[in-house]
């Protein structure tokens, strides 16, 4: 999800329409990357793709900052690096359950909710020009996820489990031993749906707000040739 007002209203930073930032170079970076992950996850190099995945997370704070202190936000960047931060956390999902260190309810509630805001953020901008604007705590949830991933994916080292019950869908709470990272995905998923509810009732009151405005715009204009 991008800055958040409709068009026409102020906003803090002038938004250019340039393509070649350097915020949106590391961004394109970033998503060269996550081939590079894949590849590397899959064919066995535990410690190798730890490190690129760990290398394209750790950047997500640094394009948003370079764009902002360099005074280059750009229309590309603010569909770009939200896109990049999606597909990342999906194929870095979907990388430790083909690894099998992930059970398939996680990469089912990520997938789902990322496909979410995605279509739902789409359809806002292309259709009424609405943008709800991120918030820190979803960055912050961002960031407990690409942790976890990143541990998952190290799997070491391995803690005991808390012996609370015997479902195996559920490690950490068994008695298995499982990666440290398995308590930031928990932490990451349920800052995440809280996050995915706020924005949910901020995009539903500026699309309430959005079409107050054209109602009353069309009311204004038939009472204007009315009156004509």
């Amino acid at each position: 999800m991008v800055e958040g007002q409709r068009d026409g209203e102020e906003i803090p930073e002038q938004v250019t329409s340039e393509i070649f930032t350097a915020a949106n170079v590391v961004s394109f970076v970033r998503l060269c990357l996550v081939p590079v992950y894949l590849w590397l996850l899959l064919s066995g190099f535990n410690l190798a793709a730890t490190l690129v995945f760990a290398a394209a997370a750790a950047s997500d704070f640094i394009d948003g900052q370079l764009a902002r202190r360099t005074h280059t936000v750009s229309k590309l960047g603010q569909i770009l690096d939200p896109a990049v931060d999606r597909i990342l956390m999906i194929t870095g999902v979907l990388g430790v359950f083909l690894v099998g260190r992930i059970p398939l309810w996680v990469i089912v509630v990520v997938v789902l909710r990322d496909a979410y805001l995605l279509i739902g953020g789409g359809w806002l901008l292309s259709r009424y020009r609405i943008r709800v604007p991120v918030v820190y705590p979803g960055k912050f949830a961002t960031t407990f996820l690409f942790i976890g991933f990143a541990g998952l994916l190290l799997n070491a080292p391995l803690i005991p489990g808390l012996g609370w019950c015997d479902i195996s869908w559920l490690p950490g709470f068994n008695g298995e031993a499982v990666s440290w990272g398995i308590w930031f995905i928990y932490a990451g998923l349920i800052l995440s749906l809280g996050v995915t509810i706020y924005y949910t009732v901020a995009a539903a009151r500026a699309l309430a707000a959005e079409l107050r405005h054209r109602k009353e715009a069309a009311s204004e204009s038939s009472s204007a040739h009315g009156d004509a």
